[in-house]
């Protein structure tokens, strides 16, 4: 009851003013020797660290040829905010972040932002994803000295409500991937910023299955307990949705 009431009004709100477009975030195409790098030939991975021994698969990638007023963090926050996704409710995230090795010479880094499903109210709408649940990313730039491609790598999963301890739904990875790319294709605009976005799926870069994958499918041999105790594990497709977003 009192959940219900609280996104009730958080919705009903006003949203916080945007703000004002950084000059980043209107930039020109950039020009990169590739779209991205495999983390695997640096000694990375396509799966984040999730701190207990598993990972979440990074399952699209922002293609290094996108324009580069997206290949920022400001820049990004804006274009995920044209799609549905904005900043954790007040600022405020529970729990640690997770980390990364995308082979660019950088070694292991902590995610650059989580961003959530904000339900049309991108100032406020994030407080009702953290309650009832939906879809959220953590991203990391691969722009280390030995493979600076400038793309973005995100890990983006359907995940439950808080009651449920925001587990990953079932199939919630490809569920998550697929939400994300059907709200991205065509065009979409933020805050004055006009978006095209195209998308190519790759294979070869995450392994089919659900080995090394964090998070079980939500049926615990006893009650809610760790990922090893799971009766089951979420699968993965494999594929990697690799975007490339210019700027009009």
């Amino acid at each position: 009851m009192y959940a219900s009431a609280f996104i009730t009004a958080i919705l009903a709100a006003t949203s916080a003013a945007a703000r004002a477009i950084p000059q980043a975030v209107q930039s020109s195409q950039r020009q990169q020797a590739a779209a991205y790098y495999n983390p695997a030939s640096g000694g990375g991975s396509m799966l984040d660290d999730a701190g207990d021994g598993y990972g979440e698969p990074l399952n699209v990638i922002i293609s290094g040829w996108s324009s580069s007023g997206v290949l920022n963090e400001d820049g990004l926050i804006n274009w995920a905010r044209s799609i549905g996704f904005s900043e954790e409710c007040f600022d405020i995230h529970l729990g640690g972040p997770q980390s990364a090795n995308l082979g660019d010479g950088n070694g292991s880094v902590n995610q650059t932002v989580e961003l959530r499903q904000d339900y049309g109210n991108s100032g406020i709408g994030t407080c009702a994803e953290s309650l009832i649940g939906g879809n959220h990313f953590r991203l990391w730039f691969q722009n280390g000295p030995s493979a600076d491609s400038g793309a973005a790598f995100l890990a983006v999963s359907k995940e439950e409500p808080v009651s449920e301890h925001h587990d990953i739904v079932p199939n919630g990875y490809d569920i998550g991937r697929d939400d994300l790319v059907s709200a991205a294709l065509g065009s979409t605009s933020f805050n004055g910023v006009n978006y095209s976005t195209t998308v190519q799926n790759i294979t070869g870069l995450l392994s089919a299955g659900s080995s090394g994958i964090n998070h079980g499918m939500l049926t615990p041999l006893i009650g809610h307990m760790h990922h090893s105790l799971c009766s089951a594990d979420i699968a993965i497709d494999g594929t990697v949705a690799l975007l490339e977003i210019t700027i009009e």
